[in-house]
């Protein structure tokens, strides 16, 4: 087997980001046991694109769990997802096998998760604005008409020039 230095690194369709998908192919190539379940991360990988493509955006939470003995499983963020998508599955199961996929029945699995995504917090140093901005929220603060609908907004881009001056 060759070591993932000299082969070039994929990405498995499914996982949340590249980065992921690279640390999970390297380290499935690192081992003989472990490589032999390549062949079934690529396929699942594959048939999560396909099944992306087929549903409309509104199912982007939903992942395929597994795919065996033609039954494929996908995980849905909740049950209201589940009950919506059960109206798409005849369009999802024909579609699948317009693309080659022997799929006879699909099963929902709810899997709750957080729906707000982990995100890095801010540096103060990002936050600054550069002096033309600061003078544009002044410009705009005091050009803005003063009526009741306005005040809050007038109030709030005074305050933040003020903070951003300093």
């Amino acid at each position: 087997m060759q070591s993932s230095s000299n082969q070039r690194p994929f990405h498995i369709y499914g996982t949340r980001d590249r980065k992921t998908s690279f640390v999970a192919t390297d380290f499935l190539r690192a081992n003989d046991r472990l490589a032999a379940l390549m062949p079934t991360a690529l396929r699942v990988g594959n048939l999560q694109r396909d099944v992306k493509v087929i549903l409309p955006p509104m199912y982007a939470g939903c992942d395929v769990l597994s795919f065996q003995d033609a039954v494929l499983t996908l995980a849905v963020p909740s049950s209201a997802v589940a009950a919506k998508l059960k109206q798409q599955l005849p369009k999802l199961q024909a579609g699948l096998q317009k693309k080659g996929w022997q799929v006879e029945n699909v099963r929902i699995k709810i899997q709750m998760r957080p729906n707000v995504p982990v995100r890095e917090e801010l540096k103060p140093s990002s936050l600054t604005l550069p002096p033309t901005a600061v003078d544009a929220f002044e410009q705009l603060g005091e050009t803005l008409p003063e009526t009741p609908q306005n005040a809050a907004l007038i109030a709030a881009i005074k305050r933040l020039a003020e903070r951003r001056k300093k």
